[in-house]
């Protein structure tokens, strides 16, 4: 193609992008400007397929910096994705397909929700070790059905971000050969000159990290060609350097920091327009020429995934396609659950209900941020990625979180992370952005109150439950022993649009006193009741077993006590009236006991008996008994 072409298609992505952002009186117009020269010949490399969005042997392209959406709608709009001019003249306004970051399963195309800076690049690694997880196990030394690349677009901002230091020291250990990083290099943030806040060498950084450095004119076509087809021969991961202009071509506004975070003027626009030979008068406007070009890649990507699929039919692929099937259709009715039969910890009953899913489930994979003894995470036998299915993240809890993420929205993948519950602290970005999206990534959290003991108050999650329960479309599980951890399992793993946390205790809890088979379903359930009960105790994981001490203590007293379980406060609270007025009585007494702060219980609760400091050092059963979670101590407050 010839460069003349590439500018007018540049130019045409930039001008689309600062209408958008002129109509919407909002949004972000430098960034989009600056990278049009590099999505236009990105766009000659990329292997996708707009009329199957959800191909699986596809390039990626992450968005690190979200709030480029003027160019990502751009290009989504020419590529083919469904999207029409009118779309993009309702960017960001209500209920429209161009909100103002991507989100993922909102527009066709994008690959995952993106806007808080750093994130993109952890979903990148986490996309490229997925396609090496898979790939393991569904290629052979003469065919190969996983074969794609990931491309990732980030900023400066990206690049301080902590988490891009955590995820790309993972994919240079992982040596992810598929993953090119293009960092737009224009130098400016909000506040203005990175040279503000930044100084340290990018290219010695990656190096250090075990990255190919390219370097390139990121407004140069050849040279930014020539970097593309580089890294995508490299058999390292690859970051190409593109030292950029922001708001390339918007006059006097051209590498201002001005133009990065809103409109940049009808008048600045008009000019722009007219010094590229652009009619200023037209808004919206795309040639039939520039649009034939990026429609290309309708019957382009459609040719690539037709002789994909033939492929796989004329070459010797019977297993590969298969493990391939395997991977993509779970069985969980080939679990085989563990039987439970004394006191344990739910760490240790959620471990062993892990390898029983890993056995039976060949996509169930994933790790802990080093703490996989303690977490009881390690799946016995089933090796380490990119082979098997042990993932050691090191202590990056952030970018392992956001990793899995991109894992789970791969295609045929049901990952898991893992760490201490106060450690949640350092992941709960990726959390959000997991329930925001809808990805069902499963959460291992345990030592999980005061009974951590003796680590001390640093190490012993207080508001954590509260803050999770708060969480839209996040499910928390907090078992009270063995047999509620595999109904809490059994309903997680059917929950394909919501991430679940199953938060486990440290010490041993004592096996509940009856059976719970899909009682623990509705997130509640009524353990052990008295006939004319006056009284209505809650609690959930270590805590029930108090509760029904502290109600037979009452019984001895003639007082007739109700207790409830609440496995999974997130999914009580959905429940009807009906279904929670006939297990938490409306005309009883209504008490919460959790050893943790507890305020959400107040919606069901007249009183609460829970955290209000933080905790201290000692061992766990001094503790509680320190703090309140004794039964002669409750005895004394419900008195």
């Amino acid at each position: 193609m010839s460069n003349v072409m590439r500018q007018k298609m540049a130019d045409s992505i930039r001008f689309l992008a600062a209408d958008m952002v002129q109509a919407a009186n909002s949004g972000h117009p430098g960034a989009p400007m600056g990278l049009a020269d590099i999505a236009v010949v990105l766009s000659e490399h990329l292997n996708h397929n707009p009329k199957n969005p959800n191909w699986i042997n596809r390039d990626r392209l992450v968005f690190s910096g979200g709030h480029a959406t003027g160019l990502i709608y751009s290009l989504y709009y020419l590529w083919g994705y469904g999207l029409g001019i009118d779309d993009l003249k309702n960017f960001r306004q209500l209920d429209s397909k161009t909100p103002g970051h991507p989100e993922f399963g909102h527009t066709a195309g994008i690959e995952i929700t993106t806007g808080p800076l750093g994130q993109g690049i952890a979903n990148a690694v986490g996309f490229s070790m997925a396609s090496k997880f898979v790939g393991a196990q569904v290629n052979s030394e003469t065919a190969e059905l996983i074969d794609h690349n990931i491309y990732c677009l980030c900023g400066d901002g990206d690049l301080e971000e902590g988490i891009s230091y955590e995820a790309c020291s993972i994919a240079g250990h992982n040596k992810l050969d598929n993953l090119i990083l293009i960092y737009d290099s224009n130098r400016i943030t909000i506040e203005g000159s990175t040279d503000l806040s930044i100084s340290e060498n990018i290219r010695m950084r990656f190096e250090s990290q075990d990255w190919d450095v390219l370097e390139c004119d990121g407004h140069n076509f050849d040279e930014i060609n020539s970097s593309i087809t580089t890294a995508k021969s490299n058999k390292k991961p690859t970051i190409i350097i593109a030292n950029t202009i922001i708001a390339k071509g918007a006059g006097k506004l051209e590498g201002s920091h001005h133009s990065h975070g809103a409109p940049l003027g009808e008048d600045v626009i008009a000019e722009a327009k007219k010094a590229a030979g652009f009619d200023p008068e037209k808004k919206f406007f795309v040639d039939e020429d520039v649009m034939t070009r990026f429609r290309c890649a309708i019957e382009d990507g459609d040719l690539l995934e037709r002789e994909w699929i033939h492929r796989q039919k004329t070459l010797p692929l019977m297993e590969q396609n298969e493990a391939l099937a395997a991977l993509q259709n779970p069985d969980f009715s080939r679990i085989q659950w563990p039987d439970f039969d004394k006191a344990d910890a739910t760490r240790n009953t959620n471990g062993k209900i892990m390898n029983a899913i890993a056995k039976a489930v060949p996509s169930f994979l994933g790790g802990s941020a080093d703490l996989s003894p303690s977490n009881k995470t390690n799946l016995n036998d089933m090796g380490v990625f990119p082979k098997g299915r042990n993932i050691y993240f090191g202590i990056r809890e952030h970018a392992m979180a956001s990793i899995v993420n991109a894992m789970a929205l791969y295609g045929p993948l049901m990952p898991f992370s893992a760490t201490f519950f106060v450690f949640s602290d350092y992941l709960k970005p990726a959390a959000r952005i997991a329930a925001l999206t809808g990805i069902q990534q499963f959460f291992i959290w345990t030592h999980d109150s005061i009974g951590v003991g003796e680590d001390g108050p640093t190490h012993q999650p207080i508001e954590h439950l509260s803050q999770f329960r708060a969480l839209p479309n996040f499910y928390v599980w907090r078992p009270a022993d063995g047999a509620e951890n595999i109904e809490a399992w059994k309903t997680a793993l059917e929950m394909t649009k919501s991430p679940s946390a199953f938060v486990c205790s440290r010490q041993n809890l004592a096996l509940l006193p009856e059976a719970v088979s899909g009682s623990a379903s509705k997130g509640g359930y009524l353990l052990a009741s008295d006939e004319n009960a006056v009284m209505t105790l809650m609690a959930s994981g270590s805590e029930v077993e108090l509760a029904l001490k502290v109600k037979e203590a009452l019984n001895k007293k003639d007082v007739p006590v109700n207790v409830v379980s609440v496995p999974c406060y997130d999914i009580l609270i959905e429940q009807d009236k009906s279904y929670i007025d006939s297990i938490i009585k409306p005309d009883t007494k209504k008490i919460a006991i959790e050893a943790a702060r507890g305020l959400e219980w107040y919606k069901f609760a007249d009183e609460i008996i829970a955290m209000d400091s933080f905790g201290a050092s000692a061992p766990a059963g001094q503790l509680f008994e320190k703090f309140g979670f004794s039964v002669d101590s409750i005895l004394e407050k419900i008195k």
